[in-house]
């Protein structure tokens, strides 16, 4: 697969999403041209500390999100407790306290819809491993404004439900093994 050059990377993870974002963050270039925003699935009621288990396997700053936030190239940015994550404009994210989306708050849908409306065609979804359908909205959101969208083969995932539920409504631009995924980001300088 040709690697695509997106301008914004977003990335949803539920069930299984820790290892599986070992996995990807670690094969993201540190010449990534691009922002990531990632939404995994995480406890609302106390801090994450998903960034700081993260952050020393990739060659790209991991951090957690602040509301008003500037879109940084050279850091992946994940959605903090009990808030969702949006793209509020090309250059800032914004956190919002608007209901829970399927049990969830942060949601992936609220994070792949909003980059949608704002990158349009320049946005790379990728939907990984997850045991609810959130994400599948999002992703039908992406693809529809022209961006792509890249989902983890739900054989492949260790949570079937959310990859296999966005290939259903959505459809995908590649249906790739967590292995493949992390081959076609190491391609993207």
């Amino acid at each position: 697969m040709d690697a695509l050059v997106p301008r914004l990377l977003v990335i949803g993870a539920s069930a299984g999403g820790v290892s599986a974002l070992q996995r990807v963050l670690g094969a993201l270039p540190a010449a990534l041209p691009c922002p990531a925003l990632v939404v995994l699935h995480i406890p609302r009621d106390r801090p994450s500390r998903i960034a700081e288990l993260l952050d020393p396997g990739s060659a790209l700053r991991v951090r957690e999100a602040e509301d008003k936030q500037p879109l940084e190239v050279g850091t992946v940015t994940f959605a903090a407790p009990d808030y969702h994550m949006l793209v509020e404009d090309e250059a800032s994210i914004a956190l919002s306290l608007d209901e829970a989306v399927l049990f969830s708050r942060p949601a992936i849908d609220p994070l792949f819809e909003s980059a949608a409306a704002v990158f349009g065609p320049d946005v790379l979804a990728i939907l990984l491993t997850g045991a609810s359908s959130d994400g599948s909205e999002g992703v039908a959101a992406v693809r529809q404004a022209g961006g792509q969208a890249w989902l983890q083969c739900p054989e492949d995932a260790e949570a079937s439900m959310m990859p296999a539920s966005a290939l259903q409504r959505a459809g995908a631009d590649a249906v790739l093994t967590l292995d493949e995924i992390c081959e076609c980001l190491k391609e993207m300088k």
